[in-house]
């Protein structure tokens, strides 16, 4: 196969797939009485709460006891998960339509940071909306908390390879966030940079990748 073909993509989650809101996870804190959302998020990510979350070190009820602890307010498990999930937004259906449309021309992976708490939301969100599971629409999916690897570490990367056998040379990655962006490309991997304003589906063209997508590879 020539060296600037792509027969296989590997898609973010967050950003990409599914819509994803900051803001509203922050509002969603502050109303159950957590004023201070940016520093309590500070001292998790400080004690790598989230990656060890994410990684799968820790369940949902070491993460929920360990939230609680940092804001110190007495919240039920629902009332924290339920503003955790604040952070998920909505399935567009015309990406699920791409992704239904595209898989008949490319081998179709999904490379996810997430946790178990998230995954539980959006997938049960998915199947409610849609009428078929999520996964379905993927050869293979990798989610962090279930593989114990996350981006941007390039372990991650490498680990779809083996698992899948796929060339990095002949493999597209797509996300929304740079730096994982820049360490799928120290793999071999052809990464394209999904940008704020942009979507998905500007990308394709009748069910393949557009030419100036291809061509921004040569």
């Amino acid at each position: 196969m020539p060296e600037n073909t792509i027969d296989s993509i590997i898609f973010d989650f967050g950003g990409v797939i599914i819509n994803i809101d900051h803001q509203k996870v922050e509002n969603a804190f502050h109303e159950l009485g957590i004023n201070d959302f940016e520093q309590m998020f500070s001292k998790a990510v400080q004690s790598d709460l989230f990656q060890k979350f994410e990684k799968g070190m820790i369940n949902s009820g070491t993460f929920r006891k360990m939230i609680k602890e940092i804001t110190g307010l007495k919240l039920s498990d629902h009332e924290l998960d339920f503003a955790w999930n604040h952070i998920i937004g909505d399935y567009p259906p015309e990406r699920i339509e791409l992704l239904k449309q595209i898989g008949d021309n490319y081998r179709l992976f999904l490379l996810s940071n997430t946790n178990q708490i998230h995954y539980d939301y959006y997938i049960h969100l998915f199947k409610q909306q849609f009428g078929f599971e999520f996964e379905s629409l993927f050869e293979a999916v990798f989610w962090s908390f279930k593989v114990g690897k996350r981006k941007p570490d390039q372990e991650a990367y490498l680990h779809v390879f083996r698992e899948c056998g796929l060339a990095p040379e002949n493999t597209l990655f797509i996300d929304d966030t740079l730096i994982n962006i820049i360490q799928a490309r120290k793999t071999g991997l052809k990464a394209y940079y999904l940008m704020e304003h942009q979507d998905i589906i500007e990308l394709f063209e009748d069910g393949k990748l557009s030419e100036s997508i291809l061509n921004s590879f040569e």
